[in-house]
């Protein structure tokens, strides 16, 4: 770009969505079980909160188990939901101490009691935190997302709550489950694939995308800083032309 037409400069991403793929491929590089790519997942996620906190960065959604997940082997979902339990018995306490809030997003009645308990706990726990926002996608999918929506709109119309002039997309974003929080600025991919795999697909009508070959358990905090530098070089234009974006700021 010339010096005539300035790159421009965008602030840190409030919100940013990762999709943390590779954990089974990480492992399998090393001849190891998938169990233990998992298991390196988990660490990177420390990292990546930390990094995130550091950097003022308002709200992290990382997707941990998608409502397709349950269609791998019995044993990696056993492993996985093991691991779920374990993690959040682990780091629910520390989350508080740092001031991070914990939020969950996802059909969770599909997971054990004791893990729907604890999910709970860590909400009502961390609920009044003001730091971090951090949400765990969980048994989530982006169409499960919106028809959960439209049928509580649905059910609101039927009892004369609300008519249908009274469906606006607003309307809608107050009735999905990341309601009350600001949508992604910068959506991450990691492990090569390049897709959005059902993950927040309406939340993400204006997010920037960045993908990278690296691994989920070899993303660390310099891989986030690439990402965010790439999210602060590109010029968000939400329908508006390139000079208008230079001449104002624009939000979609």
């Amino acid at each position: 770009m010339s010096t005539d037409d300035p790159s421009p400069v965008n602030p840190n991403p409030r919100h940013i969505a990762i999709i943390m793929d590779g954990n089974g491929r990480w492992a399998q590089k090393r001849f190891m079980p998938r169990a233990v790519g998992h298991q390196a997942g988990v660490k990177t996620v420390r990292k990546i909160v930390e990094s995130c906190a550091n950097n003022n960065i308002e709200v992290l959604t990382l997707f941990a188990f998608s409502s397709e997940n349950w269609r791998r082997p019995e044993s990696e979902v056993s492993l996985l939901m093991a691991l779920f339990m374990a993690t959040l018995q682990r780091e629910i306490d520390k989350l508080h101490r740092n001031n991070i809030r914990l939020r969950f997003i996802g059909d969770r009645s599909a997971f054990p009691e004791k893990l729907q308990t604890k999910m709970a706990e860590g909400e009502a726990q961390t609920e009044h935190n003001t730091a971090l926002t951090l949400v765990i996608a969980a048994n989530y999918g982006g169409h499960w997302d919106m028809c959960q929506a439209f049928q509580h709109i649905a059910a609101k119309i039927t009892a004369g709550e609300l008519t249908e002039q009274d469906i606006t997309e607003e309307l809608i974003n107050q009735h999905l489950s990341t309601a009350n929080l600001p949508e992604p600025d910068l959506f991450i991919r990691t492990g090569g694939e390049e897709r959005v795999s059902n993950f927040m697909l309406w939340q993400l009508a204006y997010a920037e995308m960045y993908f990278t070959p690296t691994l989920w358990p070899d993303f660390d905090q310099n891989s986030l800083a690439e990402a965010i530098t790439s999210f602060k070089g590109r010029q968000r234009r939400f329908g508006h032309t390139g000079e208008q974006v230079l001449s104002q700021s624009v939000t979609p």
